[in-house]
């Protein structure tokens, strides 16, 4: 098979994989225990074995995976130290980064609302996945409207355990998808009035009850 192209860029039989595999893990469609084959992979994306060994190697780098030799790759679980570290870099960027977007832009405000109508659409067809995509990047805005570059990437490298644990935690607990649509309003309020403190006390209590609800989920 012809590797695929997408926009004029061609993307390599790896590349499939890693990105088949990545997305399955992350949406939870492989879930945390399951042992995954070279074989079945190479079916399921329609590749030989020589590109699934190297993404399954690239997705074990990343903290996704365990490979084992002669048996396949094992999607590693969320552990409970992993949830802790997540939650307590999230308090430290987020609440530095919200106090930094006071006052707030016109046009960050509008990217938050669109963003937070978007969530509540996704929300509203039970597409979790999706919505918690529309959440990440409604957090990262504000990160990146305070301007550290250092801190944007950092950020960044947390997208995909955030992503993995708040899709973990819709199924676990929908009453989370309206919840999470009030705290983000209350966020956006706070910033449209140019209430730092308040902003800051939003995304904490946000923040901290994320880590409550995705640390019972892990249990």
């Amino acid at each position: 098979m012809p590797p695929a192209s997408t926009a004029g860029t061609t993307v390599t039989a790896a590349e499939r994989v890693y990105r088949h595999v990545k997305q399955a893990v992350l949406d939870r469609r492989y879930e945390g225990g399951v042992l995954l084959t070279e074989g079945e992979l190479a079916v399921a994306v329609g590749v030989s074995r020589t590109p699934v060994r190297e993404a399954l190697l690239r997705l074990e780098t990343e903290g996704l995976l365990k490979l084992y030799p002669k048996k396949g790759a094992l999607v590693l679980a969320v552990s409970a130290q992993e949830i802790a570290d997540v939650i307590e870099t999230r308090l430290l960027v987020e609440e530095f980064t919200v106090r930094r977007a006071v006052p707030a832009p016109a046009g960050l405000l509008e990217r938050l609302a669109e963003l937070v109508e978007e969530q509540r659409r996704l929300g509203d067809a039970g597409e979790l996945a999706a919505m918690m995509a529309a959440d990440r990047a409604f957090h990262a805005e504000i990160v990146r409207s305070a301007g550290n570059q250092i801190l944007c990437r950092l950020y960044d490298q947390l997208r995909d355990r955030q992503l993995r644990m708040g899709v973990a935690l819709l199924h676990a607990h929908p009453e989370r998808v309206e919840r999470t649509l009030a705290e983000h309003r209350e966020i956006l309020a706070a910033l449209r009035a140019g209430d730092a403190d308040t902003a800051a006390a939003a995304v904490r209590a946000h923040v901290s009850r994320v880590g409550e609800l995705v640390r019972g989920s892990a249990r």
